[in-house]
């Protein structure tokens, strides 16, 4: 096939030219993002050939080799690893929209509208999108790639100047693997341009960045490879100097910042692994993404298996990063095997209970990191209380929420209850949409009178797992907002009960398709009413969030409470009685039972017919 030139698309070329034309102060990274992709390609080779026996390979000498021609300017970077076929050097290399380019165009403009300079923008977004190979435009005028994928006969060449288009051509010659030969701009100080066609300049870079890679790195004439190729998993704990550990984490987990915390766990025996974790200093942007990419690297005797090794980490710790290398695993196996192997499952629960009980140690020494921690993963780790019944109170020992104690700092339920005062038996909580709408919600206002302190429950993950935590340390866990409370107070005596039947029964009577029952609240102090569920009934933000995802939530009614200090409900009950059949008291009914449904953040039925009622109420008493 002749030469064909292709064009990028228009959003990959856009952000091409933003990555070429940013100002960055470390452009050496682009180094790192070769070679890693080189590693990968060895990585991949390996396993393909144990998995597949007719494979004509050889893997007996796997490595990566790096060049340098000053005279010509170019740095070339080469390995005898899986290659790629013509399709995937179009399908992955000739487009970075599968890349999400469009999202990480948009990420990088909203950070410098929002301050944040070239360098601190598009530094961060490539390592999160992973963009790679197309850092080398940061440093090349023109960018020239021979591959041939493993088995093939023939290969293939593509090259760009990174302006638009790129050329793709038949390359019948092409070795087994990549070599991706750079043709350097002009050394620029200024603008980080060092000179890469430099051998001491590149090995220099090479040590700093790729120390840690398990294939051999050879540089030029060397025999010897400039790398250490000792995994730090397997290296002790002594010898491993903080910045190898950032670098490391920052190459599996494709984040510029540091570490949070770091993590080391070994098991010898009859079943032998290796494991070096990372917790991270921010939520990473797919956090929440239905299609976000979790789970460690897997690694048999130093062999690549695969990434993202979703059977070693639950779901609700996704954001853990780092590599899990096993002495005894069968290396040909398949993801819905894995997800069965006995040894695996061992494994996964060694790891959970590690993270957890790093995060409870976290907590119980270093209250700053342990705020960052909860601040930008904790909405995640709550999951865990609902799918992992058998860490729920590990992970229940490591939650935080808000409460009415302290506006700025959340709490622990350990500290919760060290603060119950005598005679509270129960830990109150109340769920909705924000933290100003249940302070000001009427349910808070007996609790706010006996100065019982309540948990103010605003990720929507909250309105699911409370359901299935009956209790903590002994004292169940009960909603403010469901069934009827009794804090302790005086109850009300036979002779007010008997004024208000009549209220309640004619209110009963004329809201009978909107509650399901009317009656004198205890939890009232200023407030005329409020709505109150029954233990199991959905509240009004979950109710939302079902509608929110296409389903319609089953009809539920809830009850009335009213406070019988309040003017407003003597005064009603007083005209009740002289007008029993008085069209515009059944008018001031529905405003009333309108007025609680809004205060507990439900939805109107007929928010048009509630504001004319209004209206015309309010118009009557200025007239």
């Amino acid at each position: 096939m002749s030469t064909e030139t292709i064009e990028f698309q228009a959003e990959a070329r856009q952000l091409l030219q933003l990555m070429i034309h940013s100002i960055y102060s470390n452009k050496d990274v682009f180094l790192r993002e070769l070679i890693s992709n080189s590693s990968d390609a060895l990585d991949k080779l390996r396993l393909a050939s144990y998995q597949d026996k007719d494979l004509d390979v050889d893997v007996s000498d796997l490595h990566i080799a790096v060049e340098t021609d000053p005279e010509a300017r170019t740095l070339t970077v080469r390995d005898n690893g899986i290659g790629m076929s013509r399709d995937d050097v179009v399908g992955l290399i000739g487009t970075i929209a599968r890349s999400g380019s469009a999202e990480m165009l948009a990420q990088l403009r909203a950070a410098k509208e929002n301050g944040g300079s070239s360098e601190e923008a598009s530094a961060e977004l490539i390592g999160q999108f992973g963009v790679g190979f197309y850092s080398s435009f940061m440093v090349a005028e023109r960018v020239e790639m021979v591959t041939r994928r493993a088995g093939e006969a023939a290969g293939v060449h593509w090259e760009s100047a990174g302006e638009g288009t790129y050329d793709v051509a038949d390359a019948p010659d092409a070795p087994q693997g990549t070599t991706i030969t750079l043709h350097l701009k002009a050394v620029d100080a200024e603008d980080g341009l060092h000179d890469y066609a430099d051998e001491h300049v590149v090995k220099r870079i090479v040590k700093r960045y790729s120390d840690f890679i398990t294939w051999p790195i050879r540089m030029g004439s060397e025999s010897e490879p400039v790398n250490s190729r000792k995994a730090l998993w397997s290296r002790p704990q002594s010898d491993v100097t903080p910045e190898e550990y950032t670098e490391f984490y920052r190459h599996v987990s494709h984040d510029w910042q540091e570490p949070l915390e770091t993590i080391r766990l070994s098991a010898e025996g009859t079943f032998e692994y290796q494991a070096l974790l990372f917790l991270p200093s921010h939520a990473p942007m797919d956090l929440f993404m239905r299609d976000s990419r979790r789970g460690v690297q897997l690694y048999v005797k130093r062999v690549f298996i695969m990434d993202d090794c979703e059977a070693l980490v639950p779901e609700y710790l996704r954001f853990v990063k780092g590599v899990v290398d096993a002495a005894d695993l069968s290396l040909n196996v398949s993801r819905e095997i894995l997800q069965q192997d006995r040894q695996i499952q061992l494994i996964r629960k060694r790891l959970v209970k590690k993270v957890l009980s790093t995060v409870r140690a976290m907590l119980d020494t270093d209250a700053e990191k342990y705020a960052t921690f909860w601040s930008e993963l904790g909405r995640a780790v709550k999951e865990g209380l609902i799918s992992d019944g058998d860490n729920r109170q590990a992970i229940l020992e490591i939650c935080s929420f808000p409460t009415t104690h302290d506006a700025e700092q959340p709490t622990t339920l350990r500290d919760y209850v060290s603060r119950m005062p005598e005679g509270q038996d129960a830990i109150y909580y109340m769920t909705g949409d924000s933290r100003v709408a249940l302070e000001g919600s009427p349910h808070m206002e007996a609790f706010r009178a006996k100065g019982y302190e309540v948990l103010l429950l605003t990720d929507p993950v909250d309105e699911v797992w409370v359901e299935m935590v009956p209790e903590f340390d002994g004292k169940p866990l009960t909603s403010i907002a469901k069934g009827d409370v009794d804090l302790g107070g005086d109850d009300l005596d036979d002779e007010t009960k008997q004024g208000f039947e009549a209220l309640l029964a004619w209110l009963g009577t004329t809201l009978e398709d909107e509650v399901k029952e009317v009656r004198l609240s205890h939890r009232l102090t200023t407030s005329a009413a409020c709505l109150v569920g029954d233990p199991g009934d959905l509240t009004p933000t979950l109710e939302k969030m079902y509608r929110a995802m296409g389903q319609e939530p089953p009809t539920v009614k809830r009850i009335l409470e009213l406070n019988p200090a309040s003017p407003l409900v003597t005064g009603l009950a007083r005209a009740q009685a002289e007008r029993p059949d008085d069209d515009e008291l059944r008018g001031v009914a529905r405003l009333l039972h309108g007025m609680a449904l809004l205060a507990e953040g439900g939805e109107l039925a007929e928010p048009a017919a509630f504001a004319a009622a209004l209206s015309a109420q309010l118009e009557k008493s200025l007239a």
